[in-house]
Order: structure tokens, then C-alpha cells, then sequence
């Protein structure tokens, strides 16, 4: 009797939970309850009223009409903009704004159900949003804008362009974050800033090492802890601008902010922004109606660690896949981007428990896929071939990453710190 008393006790201890599970997945989904603090934490910081979204989504009255319009959206992951493969490589990141499967669904029920608004009262305390014209870094310590006002035309050709801007700084400074911003981001295409120093070493480009980019959907770099870049005195920065004509004349000037590491501060480990591109640029090839996929390689020369990823193609890119050939010849996916989006250039930041730390002699292979048909909703014309180009109905191939090197004791006690931590997880 004592044995069958406790199973049923048991039996019904199981039993609550599931119970619990059923009334919640039945119980109706409302805008103030369900839905409001998923656009709280995902979506309001861009979409609320004063910025340039189409649209707010603060209050119900807002996000009513647009109810439809938002679940075709995050169902198909084209929003919030998080366009990796959630199922291959590295799934921890920094600076991750995708909606969890359960925060999808959640949005889904809600539009199938009519949308309905609940009780006001269960609403979450509203957001207080920085303005648009606030960094995403935090207050800068240095602003360094170009020189001249730019003006362009009202109608032609896209227009490449350096212009320059003056570092005025009474000593080197350490940085440990940094963001461009164009003041008319309408006409900008993109920005790289590149750092030309008093005194460079030989073999040193007289155009000066990339410093930073600047395209819609990036917003800066904030490196990793004991982590920065040198910044010298007397360094002179070269803005490699590309503009477009919208219709009519449009100005702007071009801001690089830095925020600096204390006086005196030097971190243990130096960051370097390195491109990974088809070589030769002539071997992108896109040929009318058709997809295809173009390969880049990179040798480790040394131990490294890698801090984020971002994919660069133009309206033809599809996809873009990084991996690790390793010393023993298997490979290692590191990142994959399976629906890559031209408007949104994001710089995927890895966690620091997962950043790849990878050997000297490791292969980064780059793997690119570029969609030349009309089945792609951004191909300009799926008609005509298409390949390398500044422009945006050209075509590009590469893939920025932020890497830190490592000597061979540094990168032991890494991957040794690295094993013991993922030890005592288990």
C-alpha cells in the first residue's frame, strides 16, 4: 500500500509541471503581457518614435496596424537582423539581438489570435532610449571629423573619395572602442578609416593601415577586456568614402569616435582588423541566372584568437560560411551567415568563453555563395553578369575579422584556461 501511495505521489509531482506547461500554451497571448517585453528587449531600441525605422513599436496602438507585417517578418529571421545559421558553428555571442524559437512562436500566436491588446496594466515599464545621435560605444574620449564638408551632386554616377581628418592627441592612446558615423548616412555607402602614422615601419602602405568601417548595420567595435589598439600621436586618418546621388544635393562630414583606456593603461593583447577576399579580386565571376559559389584562404602565421566576424558581399550575396582547416586536415565551421542581407553589415562579436583560438598553420577558409537570379529579392538585374566592384550593383567577396595574436605561452595558458572552465561546467 506504502509503495503504490508513493507513486501515486510521484505520478502527480511529474504531473504538475506538465500540467502547468498545457495552461500556459493554451492561455491566450496579449500585446502587454507576452509580446511587449520581447519588442522591449529586441526591437524598441530601434524601433521607436524620432529614429528611422518605418515604424514604432513602444505601445500597442503602435504595433496594432503592423501586427501581420511583423510576425511575416520574424517568422522568415529577416528581424530583428541576425542573419547567421543558428545550427552550425559558434552559437554565443556578445552583442546577440536574434529572437529565441520561443519568442517567435510567442509573436505567431499572438498575430493568429487577432492581435489582442490584454490588460494595459500587465504592460512593462517603458524604455528610456538614447537619442539617434548618441554613440552606441558610450561617451568618446577623442571625435575626429574630416576635414571639409562634402557635397554631391543631385544626380549621376556613385562617387569613391578620401578625404582626411587630423588625430590631435598630446600622447599614444590605447583604444578600446571606436565608431564611425556619417552625418548624412542617406548618401553614405560605406566609410573605412585607415590610420596613417608619423612613423611607420617599412613596407608600411603610404595610404595607411584600416583603422575601422563604417556601413549601415555596424555599430563599432568594443574589443574584448585587456584588449585595444594603438592609436599614436601625430596620426593622420585617411576616409576612404563611397557616396551615392539620391535626387537631390546632400552634404556631410564624416565622425570617427575613439574611446581610450586610462592614461598610462597598456593592454596585454593588440587587436587588428584582417580582410579575407577571393585572390584575385577578377576570380569573382557571377554569371547571369545563376548561383555561385566563390572560395578565399588565409594561413595563421601565427597563434591566434579570434574576437568577431562580419561577412561583406553586395545585393548578389547569399551566404557566407567560415571555417577552420585544421593542422590534422579536419575543418571546423566557425560562423555561417545563411541569409546574408546587404542592408545590414553586422559585426558578429563571439562570447569570450567560445572565441576561436586556433594554432599557427590553421587555414581560415572563407566560402561565399552569391545568388544571380530572380528568386533573390535585392538583385538589381538577375540578366546581366556580375563581379568584383566598388559599386552596389557590382559585387565583393570578403570577410573582416578581428584577431589578436598569441605567442606559444599565451596561447597555451588560453586554451588551457579555456579546457578547465568548460571542466568545471559539467
Amino acid at each position: 500500500m506504502m509503495a503504490r501511495s508513493a507513486s501515486l505521489c510521484l505520478s502527480l509531482v511529474l504531473a504538475v509541471p506538465l500540467v502547468a506547461q498545457a495552461q500556459d500554451a493554451n492561455r491566450p497571448v496579449t500585446f502587454s503581457k507576452d509580446v511587449a517585453p520581447i519588442f522591449q528587449r529586441a526591437c524598441q531600441t530601434c524601433h521607436h518614435a524620432g529614429t528611422s525605422a518605418p515604424m514604432s513599436l513602444v505601445t500597442y496602438q503602435e504595433a496594432r496596424p503592423w501586427a501581420r507585417a511583423v510576425k511575416q517578418r520574424v517568422v522568415l529571421r529577416d528581424m530583428p537582423p541576425w542573419h547567421l545559421d543558428k545550427t552550425a558553428g559558434i552559437r554565443k555571442y556578445k552583442n546577440d539581438r536574434s529572437l529565441s524559437d520561443p519568442e517567435i512562436s510567442t509573436i505567431a500566436r499572438w498575430v493568429d489570435a487577432g492581435a489582442p491588446e490584454g490588460n494595459p496594466a500587465d504592460m512593462p515599464p517603458p524604455l528610456n532610449f538614447s537619442r539617434e545621435s548618441e554613440w552606441f560605444i558610450g561617451e568618446p574620449d577623442l571625435l575626429v571629423t574630416t576635414n571639409q564638408d562634402f557635397v554631391m551632386y543631385p544626380n549621376g554616377p556613385d562617387w569613391w573619395i578620401d578625404q582626411f581628418g587630423e588625430v590631435k592627441l598630446d600622447e599614444d592612446r590605447w583604444i578600446k572602442a571606436m565608431e564611425i558615423k556619417p552625418s548624412n548616412p542617406k548618401i553614405v555607402h560605406h566609410a573605412v578609416v585607415y590610420a596613417i602614422e608619423p612613423d611607420a615601419p617599412d613596407g608600411t602602405p603610404v595610404s595607411g593601415v584600416m583603422l575601422h568601417e563604417y556601413a549601415v548595420g555596424k555599430y563599432g567595435d568594443i574589443f574584448s577586456e585587456n584588449t585595444g589598439r594603438l592609436l599614436k600621436k601625430g596620426t593622420r586618418l585617411r576616409y576612404d568614402m563611397h557616396y551615392f546621388a539620391m535626387g537631390s544635393e546632400q552634404h556631410n562630414r564624416t565622425t570617427i569616435a575613439f574611446k581610450f583606456y586610462p592614461k598610462g593603461v597598456v593592454p596585454k593583447y593588440q587587436v587588428r582588423s584582417v580582410p579575407i577576399r577571393n585572390i584575385p579580386n577578377d576570380d569573382l565571376e557571377i554569371p547571369p541566372n545563376s548561383v555561385v559559389r566563390t572560395d578565399g584562404y588565409y594561413r595563421l602565421t601565427r597563434n591566434a584568437r579570434i574576437d568577431a566576424f562580419q561577412p561583406h558581399m553586395h545585393m548578389r550575396g547569399r551566404a557566407m560560411t567560415l571555417e577552420a582547416i585544421n593542422l590534422d586536415n579536419t575543418t571546423t565551421v566557425l560562423s555561417s551567415v545563411d541569409r546574408f542581407n546587404f542592408n545590414w553589415h553586422i559585426n558578429y562579436i563571439y562570447a569570450d568563453d567560445v572565441t576561436p583560438l586556433l594554432p599557427a598553420g590553421t587555414v581560415l577558409h572563407m566560402i561565399g555563395i552569391h545568388d544571380n537570379t530572380a528568386a533573390n529579392p535585392r538583385n538589381p538585374d538577375p540578366s546581366v553578369w556580375a563581379g568584383f566592384g566598388e559599386r552596389s550593383v557590382d559585387d565583393m567577396l570578403q570577410v573582416w575579422l578581428n584577431i589578436v595574436y598569441l605567442d606559444d605561452a599565451e596561447f597555451k595558458h588560453a586554451v588551457e584556461e579555456r579546457k578547465a572552465k568548460q571542466a568545471a561546467a559539467k
